[in-house]
Order: C-alpha cells, then sequence, then structure tokens
C-alpha cells in the first residue's frame, strides 16, 4: 500500500479512479488528498486537511469495497502520515457505525461537541478525535 499525492500520481491511474468512483470530490482531491496505490492501482483516497497549526481533518476517506478489509491499515498509515506531519489532533467525520467501531479501536475518542463544528457544519454522525503522540 503506498500513499500518493494526488496532484504527484498518473493522471491516466486518477481519472481511471474518479470515473468508477464518482462520489469522489475530485476537485478537493486533486488539490490537496492523497490517493491509495494498492497492486499499482488506485484503490482509495483521503484528504488530511490541515484547519490550524497541529491540527488536521480526516476527510473524504475512500477505499474500494474490494480492499476493504484493508481499512485499519490504512487508518493507521494516515496516522503515521500526521505524524510525519507534526500533527497535534487528528478529527474524523463518521457516518457508518462499522467506521466508528473501528475508530474507537484505534484509540480515537468521540466528541460531543467539535471545534470544527463552527467551520463546517454537519448535521448527522459522529465526530471523533485522535491525539498524536
Amino acid at each position: 500500500m503506498k500513499l500518493i499525492a494526488a496532484n504527484q500520481t498518473s493522471q491516466e491511474k486518477l481519472e481511471n479512479f474518479l470515473k468508477s468512483n464518482d462520489n469522489v470530490e475530485q476537485d478537493l482531491l486533486k488539490k490537496k488528498g492523497y490517493v491509495v496505490e494498492i497492486e499499482d492501482n488506485i484503490q482509495g483516497c483521503f484528504i488530511l486537511d490541515s484547519i490550524e497549526e497541529g491540527i488536521y481533518w480526516l476527510k473524504q476517506l475512500y477505499i474500494t469495497k474490494d480492499y476493504a478489509k484493508s481499512l485499519p491499515v490504512l487508518l493507521e498509515a494516515i496516522l503515521a502520515m500526521a505524524k510525519e506531519k507534526q500533527a497535534k489532533k487528528v478529527f474524523v467525520h463518521s457516518h457508518q457505525p462499522m467506521v466508528d467501531v473501528l475508530l474507537e479501536a484505534l484509540q480515537f475518542y468521540p466528541q460531543k461537541e467539535n471545534d470544527l463544528v463552527d467551520k463546517s457544519p454537519i448535521d448527522k454522525g459522529s465526530w471523533w478525535t485522535y491525539n498524536v503522540s
């Protein structure tokens, strides 16, 4: 599994991925995102967006159904990337119960209120935070 900045990957591979995954916000991915390359094909993507110094928001986390079992490994790789960026906290907004279970297993903590709500109001789902050490 390789994590590659979307603007540094093969445009042909990226376009093929985006054609078959039309729920991905393409412009934001190309500008700030990363792709997940597995077996020489793009199988997922995410955006690790800097909100303020040391604070990141993990957005648009997506992996194809064929590689869904790789999600825990992907999340750990993203957290390692956050640590390299000297992140203090990573926020995630989840709207799927199975993702909530996974986040809890990876030591994310549920948030009753979230500092990011003012910047991006989202009504449904759960906010989680991970303290990067």
